[in-house]
């Protein structure tokens, strides 16, 4: 059964100042332009926490916190609390709310079928989460996961507290208004526990973190005396149902840097596609990737020329995609673009990040680089949907690198858990 609990959040005091110059992206979407610019809003910006300038940053965030606390720029609550966390965003025109909660769910290996993972994970990044574990001992930022809820009984919750005035609220760079209500009422607390303690989860945002801090628990476990409600059995995470009408995945374009797009490449796609000219601007390609959410739809563009793309036969394609696979997974258009179109077709071999490939949300800004000679074409293409993640997941398959991107990114800065020696939940 699922486990999430209260925690006493660590959270920044009025003494810290306006909470619109403290709050960040998570750390993994900072770059460094961002960084600095942070670093200019305030001297308790949370980058100086999450992704520090300083060569030994690891003992500067350990630093920085202990200050912080003693200066009262950070408070420990008194109360354990839970949070329901909405974000307000506008996109493509529309309107959208997500909400979700934020509580201390146990760590379950993946083995353990409580929750899942959607994508690979690499060594570089959990090491440096791990080492900021070991030497901070706090989860700073939460993991991104989604449950179903078909009887919406905790999307009900969300809704009734909504109703009432936010402990905090805040709009960030992207113009996301983010919300959040504290809920320390046991009977509440107990709702939400019930409601998803028979639930598995799957992870969208926030492997790395979450592998990461498997393993630091392990470590600890180790080291010293401890019990199951030990915080570090723990990681502060933020829960959204599939249902939630605002839990939006955006496209992932693919960029090849090096290969173009010759007549012969053309003719092998009308084998398997029906490729027709489209006029080489944004809107055009914008309108039939949308007219075609439904099928496998593609679009390509190299600078002079576009062209729409739509799979002729499901069953001819299934057999030249990776057949360790399932036939859904070998189905999804960003499988049959890597297995299919680039391997197997333009004879791409493996793609390096950045170096052969890249990747961009906007297909405006893809259609771009290829006009300034970043890429020689762009592969454009439909978002998968969450329900797709969510049922691939569980059946204990990962998707290709850049799948998915789920917008908008939790802020970071708004609780932090502490998971020290002696610290119980």
């Amino acid at each position: 059964m699922v486990d999430i609990k209260p925690f006493k959040a660590i959270r920044y005091t009025e003494k810290a100042g306006k909470l619109k110059n403290l709050i960040t992206q998570p750390y993994d979407k900072i770059d460094q332009d961002m960084q600095r610019e942070y670093y200019e809003k305030s001297p308790y910006n949370y980058c100086r926490l999450i992704l520090p300038m300083e060569e030994n940053r690891y003992e500067a965030v350990h630093q920085r916190i202990y200050e912080w606390l003693s200066e009262h720029i950070l408070a420990k609550d008194e109360e354990p609390s839970v949070f329901v966390c909405r974000q307000e965003f506008k996109l493509n025109g529309g309107n959208y709310t997500r909400t979700g909660l934020i509580a201390a769910l146990r760590l379950y290996a993946y083995g353990e079928g409580m929750v899942f993972p959607h994508e690979t994970t690499y060594a570089a990044p959990k090491a440096d989460r791990l080492n900021l574990l070991r030497t901070i001992r706090k989860d700073l930022e939460p993991v991104f996961l989604i449950y179903s809820d078909p009887a919406n009984a905790t999307v009900d919750f969300f809704a009734e507290v909504a109703e009432t005035p936010p402990t905090m609220e805040v709009e960030d760079q992207f113009r996301v208004r983010n919300k959040v209500w504290r809920i320390t009422d046991p009977e509440k607390i107990a709702l939400v526990q019930k409601a998803l303690e028979n639930k598995t989860l799957v992870i969208t945002d926030g492997h790395h973190r979450y592998e990461s801090a498997l393993a630091y628990r392990d470590e600890r476990r180790k080291q010293e005396e401890w019990t199951e409600d030990s915080a570090f059995n723990f990681h502060m995470s933020y829960m959204v149902p599939v249902q939630d009408e605002g839990l939006v995945i955006l496209p992932t374009h693919r960029l090849l840097r090096k290969l173009e797009l010759t007549r012969d490449i053309l003719e092998t796609l009308k084998n398997y596609f029906a490729v027709s000219e489209l006029t080489p601007k944004v809107d055009a390609l914008e309108t039939f990737l949308e007219n075609h959410k439904t099928e496998h739809a593609f679009c390509v563009y190299d600078g002079v020329k576009a062209y729409s793309m739509l799979l002729k036969d499901e069953k001819e394609i299934a057999k030249l995609a990776n057949t360790t696979s399932s036939k859904e997974v070998r189905l999804l258009d960003v499988v049959i673009l890597r297995d299919v179109v680039f391997k197997t077709m333009m004879k791409t071999g493996e793609l390096k990040m950045d170096e052969d490939i890249l990747y961009e949300r906007s297909l405006r800004v893809a259609m771009e680089k290829v006009d300034a000679g970043e890429a020689k074409i762009a592969f454009l293409v439909n978002a998968i949907s969450p329900e797709v993640v969510w049922r691939i997941a569980q059946k204990r398959e990962r998707l290709p690198e850049k799948s998915t991107d789920f917008y908008p990114k939790p802020v970071s800065g708004m609780v932090m858990m502490d998971i020290s020696r002696g610290e119980q939940l």
